[in-house]
């Protein structure tokens, strides 16, 4: 601010007295100048900088703005991120803490065993399909949210919301993923003991498609770890407070699923890839 001040009066005052009266040496001053007069070599991040974090809704921290500004072609390490970061006041909304929640079990339906058994990384050779379901609160109360998730590509393959929680529910969401990615049977869903998973008709659903069922140990959230995460990311990024509507609600969750989560946010499993990007790159190296 000192040599700004005297970069405004040098033409009503001498700049040896102005740095004087502001104690600034002036060869600092010149040297202030002069940089001034250069061009910023970090300009062009800066700009892509906010255009990714404003594209992340905010929600990129430093690993993923470096992993997205190096796909843009810009040698950036950790450090100068950070320091840009700072120099620009971006600041990812915070992440809060991984509380894994358990379902209510206490039914007396058939419960399948656990064949995932925590095998979630993404070269599990088997197709492995999770789910889950939550609350999302709005004014009007409460919406009922289930989710299908590929273990391979971390995509949402489906989802369904509902005021209630009958067991169509997590029917319409495999459904809804089974119709979407053209399901050929062979592949593992997995999900808690929940009652909607359990009832007959929803197990009748996936032997009708050959699909092998698989359920979490009875209180044991983190056997389903990959959709508990989903919803922790969906709660941090999306889902944050209370929708003034349903509606509102539904079209926040169809905009961040198909607007970003699948088709652009950068997963760290994946090797910073988005799950559409993935799934892409999988089915080419397949061919």
């Amino acid at each position: 601010m000192r040599y700004a001040f005297v970069a405004a009066e040098r033409t009503r005052y001498p700049v040896r007295v102005l740095c004087r009266v502001m104690e600034v040496s002036v060869s600092g001053f010149y040297d202030f100048t002069h940089r001034r007069l250069r061009p910023d070599p970090d300009n062009q991040v800066r700009i892509d900088l906010r255009s990714v974090f404003a594209a992340s809704r905010n929600t990129y921290g430093r690993p993923r703005l470096v992993a997205a500004l190096r796909q843009k072609s810009h040698s950036v390490g950790h450090k100068r991120v950070r320091r840009l970061m700072q120099e620009e006041h971006i600041r990812a909304k915070s992440k809060g803490g991984f509380r894994p929640c358990t379902t209510d079990s206490s039914h007396h339906m058939p419960v399948a065993g656990n064949v995932l058994d925590r095998q979630f990384s993404i070269d599990n050779p088997r197709p492995t399909w999770v789910s889950d379901i939550t609350y999302l609160p709005t004014k009007e109360g409460w919406l009922y949210l289930a989710v299908v998730l590929s273990i391979q590509t971390r995509q949402v393959l489906g989802y369904s919301l509902s005021d209630r929680m009958p067991d169509t529910l997590v029917e319409n969401a495999f459904l809804n993923a089974w119709n979407a990615c053209s399901g050929t049977g062979g592949e593992i869903f997995h999900s808690d003991q929940g009652r909607q998973y359990a009832s007959g008709k929803f197990r009748q659903t996936l032997a009708s498609k050959d699909v092998q069922q698989s359920m979490s140990r009875r209180g044991n959230c983190w056997d389903n770890a990959v959709a508990e995460s989903f919803f922790a990311t969906l709660k941090r990024e999306e889902a944050c407070g209370v929708y003034p509507t349903k509606r509102h609600a539904q079209l926040g969750i169809a905009s961040y699923v198909h607007g970003f989560y699948n088709s652009s946010r950068l997963h760290s499993a994946l090797g910073y890839r988005s799950p559409n990007d993935y799934a892409r790159w999988l089915k080419h190296k397949a061919v």
